[in-house]
């Protein structure tokens, strides 16, 4: 077994440094050995069955060598990874830091890998941890607002001879220039004044505009080749038209519910608006929760993941220069990236595992939120390597759920708030594609296992928390090959220090 010193550059970059005895890389050089035979061409002798003494003289020990420690990287960097019980969050760079002398048999071949690793950090208690959230309130005017709401869900849109107000639907036909270049245009658009949801500008430009009448004004164009930069826009408004809603009465219950009278509507509504109430304060103790263990714990953040995380993103966006946009990344990266940290040391330390019944709960509502039959979106995700992904961000859930509800939840008139319904993870209605689920899910626990095999990091189609994509990404990333030392460099690099 070769030697293995690890060192901690920075919390988060470990250097593994592998002694590798002749003994040791013999097997490796039987190997590259085979591998040139089947290469080269030697008059006299057939390909894959040079002997290697021909080998060495005429394509020279060395060159053996480098072969053997290239073909061997990933293996000694796995090795080393098990030895000293470093957990990768990237992809390892790898060098050689000194050569094997083949006529020596005292040398030794070191080889030196650097990865992010998963920090150290000291989970901090939360057992009895006390959160308060917000009161429940829901009043006549939180029932008003959801009638208001489906109201208009029915409402009906009406042509008015007036200047455009907050509230309003307008139809606009706009044309965006930078200089004297047109860059953009578009005829027919309907949009909600005051709505905010366009260009920025838009709402005050068009609140003063009736039908047949154009301003122009200046906004950052949201897509497209000019992306980011600042056009001037023309509008137009061509039809100005109001809401008008219908009246709340008997025969709009009827309409709008299975219920018959108004007042029946207005008390079902009002249990939906206290069920939402109740998820509301869900969501807040879990941000208050993780958010407070997140300051105690004080973790480490990988800048090398966090950079590339940013980079990625921004570019995906066309927006690499817009800098006030990439602090706000960098931001909810550096969020994600502690919370996935702290989610995975509660796993551990709960030794939370999910069950084949919660893992296909998270498929089956994957599923529907995008439109798909549950067993086709599993093939989807067994085809694209998702399920250790899935599997991760499950076993994340589960234990942000049993941590959570080991906390003291109050409100702010200090009441008790019971997470139970927050918290659930099991639902009956997907008990029918357990069955289907149970192999893939199988083969994704065992990969699990083997960590030179975990899951690529490929965005998952299922909807995820966003304290998770970065991690995941870095993970896949931990599970690939260390790349490969330029050999020959590296050996001309040594032979000049000396």
């Amino acid at each position: 077994m070769p030697k293995t010193n690890a060192e901690k550059l920075t919390p988060t970059r470990v250097k593994l440094t592998v002694a590798i005895t002749i003994d040791e890389l013999e097997p490796h050089l039987k190997k590259a050995y085979k591998t040139i035979s089947e290469q080269v061409s030697i008059p006299g002798f057939r390909k894959g069955h040079v002997p290697a003494p021909i080998i060495d003289q005429r394509i020279g020990k060395a060159a053996v060598v480098e072969q053997a420690v290239n073909d061997s990287l990933d293996e000694f960097y796995q090795a080393a990874l098990a030895e000293t019980e470093t957990r990768p969050m990237g992809r390892p760079t790898a060098d050689v830091e000194e050569w094997l002398d083949v006529a020596d048999p005292k040398s030794e071949l070191k080889l030196a890998f650097e990865v992010e690793a998963r920090p150290d950090f000291e989970l901090p208690k939360y057992d009895g941890l006390k959160i308060t959230v917000d009161d429940v309130k829901v009043d006549d005017d939180a029932v008003d607002q959801e009638l208001t709401k489906l109201r208009e869900r029915f409402g009906t849109l009406n042509t008015v001879e007036r200047a455009a107000k907050s509230g309003d639907f307008v139809e606009l036909d706009l044309t965006a220039r930078i200089g004297e270049a047109e860059v953009d245009q578009a005829s027919g658009v309907s949009y909600e004044v005051g709505a905010g949801n366009m260009l920025v500008g838009l709402d005050e430009a068009v609140e003063t505009l009736t039908a047949g009448e154009s301003t122009t004004f200046t906004s950052q164009l949201l897509g497209g080749e000019f992306e980011g930069q600042d056009a001037e826009v023309e509008v137009t408004v061509t039809a100005v038209k109001e809401r008008a809603l219908a009246e709340a009465d008997d025969d709009f219950a009827q309409l709008a519910s299975e219920f018959d009278t108004i007042a029946e509507l207005r008390e079902s509504l009002a249990e939906q608006a206290q069920r939402a109430a109740v998820f509301a304060q869900g969501r807040q103790a879990r941000d208050l929760f993780t958010e407070t263990l997140i300051e105690q714990a004080g973790i480490p953040i990988s800048e090398e993941l966090i950079e590339e995380e940013v980079h990625r993103h921004l570019e995906g966006e066309g927006r690499l220069e817009d800098d006030e946009h990439r602090a706000e990344v960098r931001k909810s990266s550096e969020d994600q990236f502690a919370l996935q940290l702290l989610l995975d040391a509660i796993a551990e330390a709960e030794e939370v595992a999910p069950t084949q019944n919660e893992l296909s709960q998270y498929i089956f509502q994957s599923a529907q939120q995008y439109g798909m039959d549950p067993s086709q979106f599993l093939q989807a995700i067994s085809q694209g390597g998702q399920m250790g992904v899935i599997f991760g961000e499950v076993t994340r859930n589960k234990a942000l759920a049993v941590a959570l509800s080991k906390a003291e939840v109050v409100d702010k008139s200090g009441n008790a708030v019971d997470l139970s319904e927050f918290t659930a993870v099991d639902d009956e209605a997907v008990a029918e594609v357990v069955t289907e689920a149970e192999e893939i899910v199988e083969e994704a626990e065992a990969a699990e296992e083997k960590p030179a095999k975990k899951a690529p990091a490929k965005k998952a189609p299922a909807k995820k928390p966003a304290a998770k994509k970065a991690d995941a990404e870095e993970q896949g990333e931990a599970d690939k090959p260390a790349k490969k030392a330029p050999a020959k460099k590296a050996a001309a690099k040594k032979k000049d220090e000396e």
